[in-house]
């Protein structure tokens, strides 16, 4: 694997292009990184001095990493196990947009009990991934001939394939083509991959690192929202026993000591059991707002 000689900037990174192009994109804007089509087209105009960035479809990205030709970009773990392996590019942070799962799937009509049943002949499995798929076959003792697909593999069974690997989010358009997931080969989402010599460069590391405390300040964010609940001396102790809060909860006297004023940052899927037992506690004026970034 080489490094490009000559590098014009400091710092090259992989926008993707396609499926997770919006995901990707508003996260960068929530953490003041703008991306803004150019003249150029592919090259966008990024708000992040002394960067240059390119939209380039999720598997080249990976495979540009690979190179050193990008020094971090987005791409799907899925490619990255199907195209390096892993051993070539670094996961630096896993978004979380966009889940999928990688999974065999066939035809209701030829399982047996939800499996695949042994036939007499060589079964015909199509995929996107042949690395994947050919090891998932030999795992699991298949006597199997593999297809490459190039899009809508969903539509292979059963003329033209007896089995299909495929991401899917829902499963919803297998079950529409009459399929079964008969295993889960991975799980996969959008993430933040490095390149490995780029980590050892402390100009391009320092650029790879702030990328994600700002990235993993917006992921922080909005996995939480502010509650905020004024309480009596009395009720005090009490309501702030109730906040999960990130440390411990903020307290400030209200004005005129008429009691306090309370707030933290409280996971947003708690919500319909904190406000509860807040009010319980004997809190009263509850407000929840939205938050933008948190760096702990």
């Amino acid at each position: 694997m080489s490094t490009p000689v000559s590098r014009a900037v400091p710092f090259r990174l992989g926008l993707p292009k396609g499926r997770m192009e919006n995901g990707v994109l508003t996260l960068l804007a929530d953490a003041g990184i703008r991306v803004r089509p150019s003249a150029r087209g592919y090259r966008p105009d990024v708000t992040l001095p002394g960067a240059e960035a390119k939209m380039l479809k999720p598997q080249n990205i990976v495979e540009m990493l690979a190179l050193g030709s990008r020094d971090a970009g987005f791409a799907g773990a899925d490619w990255v196990a199907e195209l390096q392996g892993g051993a070539a590019v670094v996961e630096m942070l896993d978004t979380g947009l966009d889940p999928v799962q990688l999974v065999a799937a066939a035809p209701v009509a030829l399982l047996e009990s939800g499996r695949l049943p042994r036939l007499d002949r060589r079964l015909v499995v199509a995929s996107e991934y042949e690395r994947l798929t050919r090891g998932w076959i030999g795992a699991q003792g298949l006597c199997a001939e593999f297809v490459r697909s190039y899009g809508a593999t969903e539509v292979f069974p059963p003329e033209d394939a007896d089995v299909i690997v495929d991401n899917t989010a829902t499963g919803s358009t297998l079950e529409a083509n009459g399929l079964a997931i008969v295993d889960v080969l991975m799980r996969s989402s959008t993430r933040l991959y490095a390149h490995r010599a780029a980590l050892d460069d402390p100009a391009r590391r320092r650029y790879i690192d702030d990328l994600v405390l700002l990235i993993n300040s917006v992921l922080e964010a909005r996995r939480r929202v502010m509650l905020e609940v004024n309480a009596s001396a009395a009720c005090l102790d009490a309501v702030v026993a109730v906040l999960p809060s990130m440390r411990q909860a903020t307290v400030a006297r209200l004005f005129g000591n008429g009691g306090y004023a309370v707030k933290a940052a409280v996971p947003r899927e708690l919500l319909p059991q904190v406000i509860p037992a807040v009010k319980a506690a004997g809190g009263t004026d509850v407000v929840v707002s939205t938050l933008s970034q948190i760096v702990p």
